[in-house]
């Protein structure tokens, strides 16, 4: 830190001694740092600063110095802002006094605060966009926002940097104001064709070290035909307004022209300013140039603005001017509202009077008009306590319940007494957090749910909800199965309860029969710390499913006895013959029984009650009547779809027991069932009979065959008959062999012992039979075997008296 002293002291005739110091330090010091060793630099001794209880007097700048009196030193109070204290003006300084009493002496100091780069040129809107004609002439100028920098000299914002470059340039024009206009100015015409759009870079450098930067994204797109820009008729324009002129006041009208027709001479007017938030407190109607108000103006804090105007047709061409607007002054100042802290969370269980916010309360103005009085909106659990003068503490004065209210828009509303009244208001937002103080809460007290028997495994029955009224995690609700038995068996092998989603699930295949009912308890838990919890009994009933038929009691079906009903031949119309009971272990309309006859001797004789079962007589009982009567019937319940049985009913018409007696010896119980399954079982056992005794036919009968096959060579005394087998063909009527294997061949049917002697093999051999003798010959199939080998069982058998001529005229004898 580098300060300077400057000191100059003068005496009064009257002893009171004046003296002016002053020191330079950079912003952004330290808590504490060191200022200047102020009683050496106004060669005062330490001890006079205790004993004249030396003490600094300022009207407004008692914040940021502060005086040690036993050092004799000036130390930095608060973080010095330059920008927030001074702005755009320079040099920035503080002006204080320090004040000595016995005898009394004040001094003046001035604190020069110098600039360091600390705030990086920035601007007001990230990305801009352009539409430009591709007709645009080369030197066709964009007017571009501009940067800001808050700093001052050589840390403000220096020059401006475009890239690419390929089409466009920079221009910068120097304002008296030395802020400097930014344009764009097309170097090189445009090709849509060849780059429908185009992306800039727009970078702000200030001077500072380290140097700083903004950037700007300048997106164009390239539009067709448009080569008249809108002009203004004058490129400046001046008004003026008072300060605290209503909003939608007209401020001033600017007009421009566009050469060109349709949309491309169709004119938009907007503000481009960055700076001094004109954007917040102008406006332009885009159609007719009209600037107006949207902001309060005030003349303490502006006294003049600068709003850079710009007209655009629908082609992307524009032109610029500016608006020099100096605002007139009237004595208005409302009270200021400062944060000095807040708090933006609190949690709702809170003791009372627990500080919320500190708030410092300023009117510049004085008198009446300076004298504050704040006050809050009503009906909320806080309450506004003055501390000190013009500082006030936001506290709370009641409990706080998150699920009644999880945020609160407190407006703190300060107002001076002038007249006629201003006043100031302010919003603060404050979100009450969450603590664990509410158990889960079920939709019901309790629970019903059916489902039908015979479920599938795993079905969905119905959902348990609970909801906390917590938040978060506090709020997070699990859904638990108690322990507890059903019949013994634990209710977990019933049901299951989805952990998230409260969803319960059939474990089991229900049975009605077995279980109608039963109940369980759900306990929904929630996810805070420690969890609270709450419980909800639920009750499955089981639905009945037509799953049982009907099972007859009455009468009795026994399997080997005959069970009949008498009805003397004297019964009337009506008679009760018997009653048929049946009873369903169903329940509702599914255990809804009904009778019908199905079948009966007589169709005529007798009815059954649809509802009640009663077999009754529908006409007089006659002697023509047999007397076996066999009546089938049928019982259906109500189910869908239903289920039924039957029962055969046997009744005698006869008025005395011995007849009954000699009519149904032959009458079996279920004859006809019986006669059908006596059928059955003969009609199968004739059937494998037969098969056996058929298989064992054929067997026997190839066996034989074989047999005699074998034998016949031996003891057949049957004429030979000749065998000519397909694959040898009668050649030219010559015999059936060919005449390499051509052989004369010939014995009787003795000559097994006999000799035979055989010729040579001709060209053609006939073969002459006796016409009166018939024989067989079997087919050899290897020459040889038979002439080396006589005794073999393939052999020829001839009868005895034979006679061959061969066509060589060899005759061929067989001796017996």
């Amino acid at each position: 830190m580098k300060g300077q002293a400057l000191l100059f002291i003068s005496l009064l005739s009257l002893g009171l001694v004046t003296g002016q110091v002053s020191y330079t330090i950079p912003e952004e010091m330290a808590k504490g740092s060191l200022v200047g060793n102020i009683a050496q630099d106004l060669g005062l001794e330490t001890k006079r600063l205790t004993s004249g209880k030396a003490r600094i007097y300022t009207r407004d700048s008692d914040e940021y110095i502060e005086l040690n009196r036993e050092r004799g030193v000036l130390l930095v109070k608060e973080r010095i802002d330059r920008e927030a204290l001074c702005r755009q003006t320079t040099p920035c300084a503080l002006h204080f006094q320090i004040i000595l009493e016995n005898p009394m002496e004040f001094y003046s100091v001035t604190v020069q605060i110098t600039d360091i780069n600390d705030n990086a040129p920035t601007f007001e809107e990230g990305e801009i966009r352009f539409k430009i004609s591709e007709s645009a002439t080369t030197g066709a100028k964009f007017v571009l926002d501009r940067a800001e920098d808050l700093d001052v000299g050589i840390n403000d914002l220096q020059r401006y940097e475009l890239k690419p470059t390929d089409n466009f340039a920079l221009k910068l024009h120097n304002n008296a104001d030395g802020n400097k206009n930014v344009e764009m100015v097309l170097q090189k015409p445009l090709d849509r064709e060849k780059q429908e759009q185009i992306s800039l870079v727009l970078t702000a450098v200030d001077g500072g070290e380290p140097q700083m930067s903004g950037t700007m994204l300048i997106v164009i797109t390239v539009l067709d035909a448009n080569d008249n820009a809108p002009v203004f008729t004058q490129p400046t324009y001046k008004a003026t307004v008072t300060e605290n002129s209503p909003k939608g006041t007209v401020v001033a009208t600017v007009t421009a022209s566009d050469a060109d027709q349709g949309s491309n001479g169709k004119i938009t007017y907007s503000i481009t300013n960055t700076f001094n938030d004109v954007r917040k407190v102008f406006k332009i109607n885009r159609e007719n140039g009209e600037v107006s108000l949207i902001g309060n103006i005030d003349f303490e804090e502006s006294r003049n603005f600068q709003i850079n105007l710009r007209a655009s047709d629908d082609g992307g061409l524009t032109d610029s001017c500016k608006l020099i607007v100096d605002v007139q002054d009237v004595n208005d100042n409302k009270p200021e509202i400062n944060i000095m802290s807040k708090s933006t969370v609190i949690s709702e269980d809170a003791k009372l009077s627990t500080v919320v916010t500190m708030i410092n309360i300023e009117d510049k103005d004085s008198g009446d008009n300076g004298n504050v009085q704040c006050f809050i909106n009503e009906n909320i659990p806080f309450t506004l306590k003055a501390s000190t003068n013009n500082f006030y503490s936001l506290v709370t004065d009641s409990d706080l319940d998150r699920e009644r209210a999880s945020e609160y828009n407190i407006t703190v509303t300060c107002s001076d007494e002038g007249v006629p009244s201003l006043s100031s208001s302010v919003t603060l937002t404050l979100q009450i957090s969450d603590v664990n103080d509410n158990a889960p809460v079920f939709e019901r007290s309790s629970y019903e749910a059916y489902i039908v028997e015979n479920n599938t495994p795993g079905l969905s029955i119905f959902t348990v909800k609970a909801r906390d009224a917590d938040w978060n995690q506090n709020a997070r609700v699990s859904y638990i199965l108690e322990d507890s038995s059903v019949n013994g068996v634990p209710v977990s092998s019933y049901v299951s309860v989805s952990a998230d989603s409260g969803v319960i699930h059939a474990v089991r295949s229900f049975d009605y029969e077995q279980i109608k009912d039963f109940h369980f308890r759900v306990k929904a838990q929630d996810g805070g710390s420690p969890p609270l919890s709450s419980n909800v009994t639920v009750k499955i009933m089981i639905q009945d499913q037509n799953d049982n038929p009907p099972q007859v009691l009455y009468p009795v079906q026994t399997g080997g006895s005959v069970v009949a009903e008498m009805v003397p031949r004297s019964a009337d119309v009506g008679y009760l013959v018997t009653k048929v009971v049946a009873v369903d272990v169903d329940s509702g309309q599914n255990a809804w029984l009904s009778y019908k006859l199905q079948k009966a001797t007589d169709r005529a004789l007798f009815e059954v009650g649809l509802q009640n079962g009663e077999i009754r007589t529908i006409r007089q009982v006659t002697d023509k009547d047999a007397v076996k009567q066999r009546l089938t019937v049928i019982v259906e319940d109500n189910g869908q779809p239903s289920r039924s049985a039957t029962v055969i009913v046997n009744v005698a018409v006869a008025d005395s027991f011995p007849e009954v007696l000699s009519e149904f010896t032959d009458f079996p119980h279920d004859k006809e069932y019986n006669d059908n399954l006596t059928f059955y079982l003969v009609l199968a056992l004739a059937v494998v009979s037969f098969l056996f005794i058929t298989c064992l036919v054929v067997i026997i009968s190839v066996k034989i065959y074989r047999w005699r096959q074998s034998r016949i060579l031996y003891h057949s005394s049957l004429p030979v008959i000749p065998y000519y087998p397909p694959r040898y063909s009668d050649t030219l009527g010559t015999g059936t062999l060919p005449h390499v294997y051509n052989y004369e061949v010939c014995r009787t049917t003795d000559s097994r012992k006999s000799d035979c002697k055989f010729g040579r093999a001709g060209s053609q051999n006939v073969l002459i039979m006796d016409p009166s003798s018939t024989g067989t010959m079997q087919r050899i199939q290897s020459e040889k075997s038979i002439l080396d080998e006589p005794d073999s069982p393939l052999e020829v058998s001839f009868p005895r008296d034979i006679y061959f001529l061969s066509t060589s005229h060899r005759p061929i004898s067989c001796n017996s």
